[in-house]
């Protein structure tokens, strides 16, 4: 990436040499137009006969005008390889997440036996179940302190920490003794391990999505940012349908004994490539920038928790209603539908798992699609698509899944995924717009894993709760419409985020000639204020005012 920090000499020379040319234009641009400030306004002087001191103070509101301008040195370019490394840091986190809720969603029995092997089948059940419950309720503590760290000593920091633990916590769960070895510690030792696990998650997708949208091109965030929920929903179904052949090619005894480790022991070579790819990824532009600069207004930020609660509730809260209604949708599809099928519909595991598991792949081919629309439609566009397809399709979705053939219950599913796709492709890049650079890890930390606790982690509870109360198998499809409906609120209130830079952060382009055009069209430009996009720069301390005894016209003409 071109900007003023570079990884080796050569990148830094080269870098150099750019940030001269772009410097050498910008002071032509400079002297030509100070030189035009300075002409008209001695003509002024002549023609008025104002005393010096008036024409000082109209010069210095001529020039209070002109740096409100953008210029080549404020845009950051992203070389291809640079944006590659940060897809490929982030993604592979997102990865590994949901690659544990796919083991331990399609392990939660065997684990329940495991662990608790002198219980009966419902404590086991419930024992696995609740554990599962464990790792919702730290998301919510890791995503408050890891995203107030996560501003305050960068991305790259925390991101690298998140990957470690959830990785190192996933393969302690496969070495960890049963019940029979340990006996009470053992679902003692398996519940800290999830604890640890849910800690650190609270941090990876709202760090990730952090990066990804600081790094990305604005007119392409959507694409980009849309490619964590690809590894996210790659993951899952990576992990459920390798314990589903796990199970398909060993007896029930070996599984109990030993099958269910290999899911959990094999995080840790993944984690090994992850971390690999995460290690190459520095800190975004964006953090630099403010780091560097240390302005004054940035310090003016919020930087606790309460201060964030009070500096951006409005914020928050839509946050929190986009993911409760998002999540609600999503965990559905990944985590209650293969219970549902089962439990209230009577179909086999495997024929569960054939059915599911294609869904999830299909879901994960359009995202990227419904990503990139974005970027031409806008996002509030396509999330009021999502939240109507949820108020529309929930019910017939669930009336076909009631038909006891294949084919419906596919169709079923696939009708479910509809506002699935819509939702969950636009929440990476929509989310951190929300929120300027100082409190964009904190705020997203803090939104998106609480509503993730109450309205994802329940979700399939509730639901069962639904049809247990009130006898229909199509209960679920109402407490789906409820939050969609809510979700679809939030949206109003949505300002639009596609194709400008997101607050307190300087645009970002992919090569340097978008960057000259940028410039010579930024007067012109419909989708933003260039006096909005400056203003918040400075408050956030990604942008510094050039000073004034940098540009020699600049200072004959307030010596007048």
């Amino acid at each position: 990436m071109k900007n003023k920090k570079s990884h080796s000499s050569s990148q830094g020379n080269e870098s150099l040499k750019k940030e001269s040319n772009s410097s050498l234009l910008d002071r032509e641009s400079d002297n030509k137009r100070a030189t035009h400030i300075k002409q008209t306004n001695t003509t002024n002087s002549k023609q008025s006969n104002q005393p010096s001191g008036q024409v000082k103070r109209h010069n210095q509101s001529s020039l209070n005008s002109w740096y409100k301008r953008l210029h080549l040195s404020d845009v950051t370019v992203v070389e291809k390889s640079t944006l590659q490394r940060a897809i490929a840091g982030t993604v592979v986190g997102n990865f590994m997440e949901w690659y544990d809720v796919g083991v331990y969603g399609y392990l939660a029995v065997t684990i329940g036996t495991v662990f608790l092997s002198d219980a009966s089948a419902t404590m086991q059940r419930l024992f696995s179940l609740g554990v599962f419950a464990v790792t919702f309720i730290a998301r919510p503590l890791g995503g408050i302190v890891l995203g107030q760290l996560g501003d305050k000593v960068g991305r790259q920091k925390i991101l690298a920490f998140t990957l470690l633990s959830m990785s190192a916590a996933t393969l302690l769960i496969g070495l960890l003794p049963g019940y029979a070895t340990i006996g009470f510690w053992a679902p003692v030792a398996l519940i800290v391990l999830k604890l640890a696990q849910g800690f650190s998650t609270g941090g990876e997708y709202a760090g990730a999505s952090t990066m990804v949208t600081e790094y990305a091109p604005d007119r392409h965030r959507g694409f980009f940012a849309s490619l964590l929920d690809v590894g996210s929903y790659l993951g899952f179904a990576f992990g459920a349908g390798l314990v589903s052949l796990i199970e398909l090619n060993i007896s029930p005894e070996a599984m109990t004994a030993w099958g269910w480790r290999l899911p959990f022991i094999l995080a840790l070579p993944l984690a090994g490539i992850a971390v690999y790819f995460r290690t190459k990824v520095e800190d975004t532009p964006a953090f630099q920038q403010a780091q560097s600069n240390a302005l004054p207004q940035a310090t003016t930020e919020p930087k606790g928790l309460s201060s964030l609660i009070h500096g951006y509730g409005k914020e928050l809260l839509l946050a929190f209603i986009l993911v409760a209604a998002a999540n609600t949708l999503g965990y559905t599809l990944t985590t209650y539908m293969p219970t549902y099928l089962t439990t209230t519909l009577h179909h086999s595991m495997a024929q569960a798992n054939l059915l599911t598991l294609p869904i999830l792949i299909i879901v994960a081919i359009c995202i990227p699609f419904t990503g990139a629309l974005s970027d031409k439609i806008g996002r509030k566009k396509i999330l009021c698509m999502g939240a109507l397809a949820g108020l529309v399709f929930a019910i017939p979705a669930f009336k076909l899944l009631e038909n006891d053939t294949s084919v419906s219950t596919f169709s079923g599913l696939l009708i479910l995924a509809i506002p699935v796709i819509f939702f969950v492709a636009n929440l990476a890049s929509s989310l951190p717009a929300l929120f300027p650079t100082a409190s964009r890890y904190g705020g997203m930390g803090l939104s998106y894993n609480l509503a993730v606790a109450i309205f994802g982690g329940t979700a399939p509870l509730i639901m069962e709760a639904l049809v247990s109360v009130t006898g229909s198998d199509i209960a679920p499809a109402y407490w789906i419409m409820l939050t969609s409906a809510c979700g679809l609120v939030a949206v109003l209130f949505l300002k639009e985020s596609a194709r400008k830079p997101m607050p307190g952060t300087l645009p970002t382009v992919s090569s340097q000639q978008e960057a000259r055009d940028l410039i010579a069209t930024q007067d012109e430009n419909p989708d933003w204020d260039v006096n909005v996009i400056i203003h918040d720069a400075e408050e956030n301390g990604t942008r510094q005012a050039p000073k004034h005894t940098e540009k020699p016209d600049v200072v004959e003409l307030n010596q007048q």
